[in-house]
């Protein structure tokens, strides 16, 4: 975010024109993986349907609706194209679960952040405690712990419920800094952003594919730990770059495209432009680090990091046609 106005100016007269978001994405945008999907995407989404009709969830307003516009199973197939069918379901089931959620905490945080509480408190007390839920919400997250349990090793299943809490908190620091009347600096911006982001609760389930646990050497090494929040800042800032229109019209604050426009004063493209360089340095340093510590991995090592560069190229792929983010496609860009 230290971009200075010399090299705004520059970025402004770099900006490749464009008539839509999309395209100036695509225009900017390194993105040195792929697209791929699972052979069973299909069979994913209709697990999907089913998993949220047991839970209740589908009963739930306005669920339905907002599931056929963020097709999870279709954001698993592209993130996991490789899986196993039950690891795919899995990460269909947590996508869905998620959305709910984050949209449930947005809805209810927008302007009392202290009326989340219950709501986190309940995700917590299921996640940490095993405390039996009181809401569908908990009931839903109470059967995909259940599940996470049985598919994944016991040092999977508590690094999972680890990170998930961490996202559960994010929620709270979100929907705090959203209803503070002044918009949060670029740091902390990018620093919620990492929280709420719900990618890394998805890194035990990239461990789950492998054939054998990796070694605690391989998990806990300084590069493998820097690749983890490389993915997942990159996974998550993509589709920033696709929502960007959608949000600002909303007036959501935690955006990396939108906390560039602030910073810097400048048009939406720019921005947006700003924002991309700042992930291509991301994907770039992950290739970098990745090259370096293959030769030390194990075959389910290389896996492992090959699911995570799989979240940076699924959310790609997933937000350029998911009706979700319609307006990055709309006819006239900002």
């Amino acid at each position: 975010m230290s971009t200075t106005h010399e090299e705004r100016a520059a970025v402004a007269q770099d900006v490749i024109p464009a008539a839509t978001l999309v395209e100036l994405i695509d225009a900017h945008l390194y993105m040195p993986f792929p697209f791929r999907h699972h052979p069973q995407e299909q069979a994913a989404a209709a697990g999907v349907d089913h998993w949220l009709r047991v839970t209740g969830l589908s009963d739930e307003p306005g669920v339905a609706a907002m599931i056929a516009h963020t097709r999870p199973a279709e954001l698993a197939s592209y993130n996991s194209p490789d899986a196993d069918p039950c690891i795919l379901q899995l990460v269909a089931h947590q996508i869905a679960y998620q959305f709910v959620f984050d949209d449930r905490a947005e809805e209810v945080g927008r302007h009392r952040p202290g009326q989340l509480l219950p709501m986190l408190c309940e995700s917590i007390a299921v996640l940490r405690d095993g405390t039996a839920p009181s809401t569908p919400l908990g009931a839903a997250l109470s059967d995909l712990y259940r599940q996470i349990r049985e598919r994944c090793t016991p040092a999977q299943a508590a690094r999972w419920a680890w990170k998930s809490r961490e996202y559960v908190h994010g929620l709270l620091y979100e929907a705090v800094a959203q209803a503070h009347p002044s918009p949060p600096r670029s740091g902390l911006c990018t620093s919620i952003r990492s929280l709420t982001a719900g990618v890394e609760p998805f890194h035990p389930l990239c461990e789950a594919a492998q054939p054998c646990e990796l070694t605690s050497g391989e998990l806990h090494h300084p590069l493998m730990r820097r690749l983890s929040r490389l993915s997942a800042d990159a996974a998550v800032w993509i589709p920033d770059l696709f929502s960007a229109v959608k949000e600002q019209r909303s007036g959501q604050m935690i955006n990396l495209a939108l906390a560039y426009q602030r910073a810097h004063h400048c048009s939406l493209p720019v921005a947006v432009t700003l924002a991309i360089q700042q992930i291509n340095r991301t994907i770039r340093e992950f290739e970098r680090l990745y090259a370096e510590i293959e030769p030390e991995l194990s075959p389910s090592g290389v896996g492992y990091v090959e699911g995570m560069a799989g979240w940076i190229r699924g959310c790609y792929y997933w937000s350029r046609t998911v009706p979700r983010y319609a307006d990055a496609a709309a006819p006239a860009l900002p």
